[in-house]
């Protein structure tokens, strides 16, 4: 009886370490910076998306109706049976995706031109030699000079 306790507390330890192994895991990934700035663009672009539908379904599609002689394309649909198919809600989605679309084309061509544009920064590559190595290297010099 006693050895199932001890084997019980062994396991619940165990299970203890695994979790907190596990927090700590997760802490330090959701404490990374690119975790961060991903939710502020996903944030972002679930905004940007809006803007973007209003301008589509409130500015150009009703711009693009009246080209085509007074199309609303909002009310576009076929009617199956029961089934309402709103085509013209889809072909609004797909303007919605091109216009998403050509502006994250646009904003990645200029964040490249950007990121070219700027100066890289030159490192200096010399190598750092620790305190052994220097002392080998005059050691090295002065066996030199005792030799010749």
């Amino acid at each position: 009886m006693e050895k199932e306790k001890k084997l019980d507390k062994a396991k619940v330890a165990k299970a203890e370490n695994a979790v907190k192994k596990e927090l700590n895991d997760f802490k330090e990934f959701i404490s990374r910076g690119n975790v961060i700035d991903m939710a502020v663009g996903v944030i972002i672009g679930g905004a940007f998306g809006k803007i973007v539908t209003s301008l589509v379904s409130d500015v150009l599609m009703p711009l693009i109706g009246v080209l085509l002689g007074g199309l609303d394309f909002s009310s576009l649909s076929i009617k199956i049976n029961n089934a309402n198919i709103a085509y013209g809600a889809f072909i609004q989605s797909i303007v919605d995706f091109l216009i998403i679309a050509v502006c994250i084309f646009v904003m990645i061509k200029l964040f490249t031109a950007f990121k070219k544009s700027e100066p890289e920064e030159v490192q200096d590559v010399s190598p750092v030699q620790s305190d052994e190595a220097k002392l080998l290297e005059e050691i090295r010099d002065l066996l030199k000079k005792k030799t010749k």
